[in-house]
């Protein structure tokens, strides 16, 4: 049977579903997390069945449901913007690539090009998501290095600065995918990441300085220093507590407590960031990957829930991301997001004694073409930790656990 309505209207179903709640369970919860006056519990919850059904939408309970269910306002009532990063650099600068790199080798840089330049920058980083990471590894080292050439030629202050802003978010970018790509080019990372921080705190980008502390956190995690996650997640929270990476800075924290087995603590985590992020405004570019969508709390909390054992909220907030994760033609628009989603549904089928359904999604996740492989080793190491124990005796499972090492040793 095709679900015609509206995605909020079966995302409220499932997510009380999830908890076991009755819609007047779910009204007694808007009232307990609603600051102002609502209608009585029994009113609501005739509203709430409403809203379930998509006959009506909720317009003046939007974050209130959102906060009942720990996530944001445009992650649960999403705004589709999509943008051609190519074609808006030709239509707002009126330059292609050959002419942006021609006007970077003269002597003067005007503000024509230094826009189209940025909008370049924002473009390589909203093709983090999907973009091969060998193709753009070398894309990003090719722009890093005109703009570290722009050095040599004559520039204002504000240029300069503006310049070395550039600079340091492709060196955040280069040292992510370097990071993503294993092998050799990992090793690098942490160099790449050293260079980003030094940028950042020369021009005193607090931006550029807690990306640069949040890379640190992602590769504790990915190596299992939880202490270490968290302590570099404090240290960029020190210097950039209003920008856009705190969020995701917490979601780390908040990662890394469920890792060490605190439902408490993680929790209390990705409260904090889900609150801060909730108070920002929604973002010009949503793909960056430098920027922290509101869709982006659901992948968070995934990971937290999945870790510390509740399959049901896991596996309602999985299906959000691949949903929000894949275009109406089909069309992976977050691969990597998605890879970790069916992560998350193969561990929830282990778990509940679907083998098949596990192996099926375990499979499929380490097929996707674009993959940071220390993030989805991790990851998949949940599910192959549920094969071992429940399944060792079965040869499919233990196929899928030597390929999952073998991705790991890359």
């Amino acid at each position: 049977m095709i679900d015609d309505r509206p995605r909020w209207a079966g995302r409220m179903e499932s997510e009380r579903a999830a908890r076991g709640w009755s819609p007047l369970d779910a009204a007694r919860a808007m009232r307990a997390h609603s600051t102002h006056e609502l209608p009585d519990e029994r009113t609501l919850a005739r509203s709430w069945r409403r809203w379930e059904s998509g006959a009506v939408e909720p317009r003046d309970h939007k974050g209130l449901i959102a906060a009942v269910f720990g996530t944001t306002t445009h992650a649960f009532f999403p705004i589709d913007h999509r943008r051609d990063g190519n074609a808006e650099v030709l239509d707002v600068s009126g330059m292609d690539t050959v002419e942006i790199v021609a006007r970077l080798r003269a002597s003067d840089v005007d503000e024509a090009t230094l826009d189209a330049l940025r909008i370049t920058v924002d473009r390589l980083c909203t093709e983090y998501a999907y973009m091969p990471g060998d193709q753009l590894l070398v894309e990003g080292r090719a722009w890093l290095n005109r703009v570290v050439s722009m050095q040599h030629q004559r520039l204002t202050l504000g240029q300069h600065r503006d310049v070395l802003s550039l600079a340091g978010m492709l060196t955040l970018l280069v040292g992510c995918v370097e990071y993503d790509s294993g092998g050799v080019t990992r090793t690098h990372a942490e160099a790449t990441r050293q260079a980003a921080l030094a940028i950042g705190r020369e021009v005193g980008n607090a931006g550029i300085q807690g990306w640069a502390h949040e890379m640190r956190a992602w590769f504790a995690l990915t190596t299992g220093d939880m202490r270490g996650v968290i302590s570099a997640a404090d240290s960029g929270l020190a210097v950039a507590p209003a920008e856009s990476v705190a969020v995701q800075l917490l979601a780390q924290k908040a990662k890394a407590w469920a890792r060490l087995g605190d439902r408490r603590q993680t929790e209390v985590a990705l409260d904090a960031g889900r609150s801060l992020l909730e108070s920002m405004p929604y973002p010009e570019n949503v793909q960056n990957h430098f920027v922290v969508d509101p869709g982006k709390w659901d992948f968070y909390s995934m990971d937290c829930y999945r870790k510390v054992g509740d399959n049901q909220i896991s596996e309602t907030l999985a299906r959000e991301v691949l949903r929000a994760g894949v275009d109406f033609d089909g069309t992976e628009r977050s691969p990597m997001r998605n890879a970790e989603a069916r992560i998350t549904l193969g561990v929830v089928a282990a778990r509940e004694g679907d083998l098949g359904t596990a192996l099926a999604y375990g499979e499929q996740a380490l097929r996707s073409d674009r993959q940071s492989l220390p993030s989805l080793t991790m990851v998949a190491s949940d599910l192959g930790a549920v094969l071992t124990q429940r399944y060792d005796d079965d040869p499919q499972a233990r196929d899928f656990v030597q390929h999952m090492r073998s991705l790991g040793s890359r």
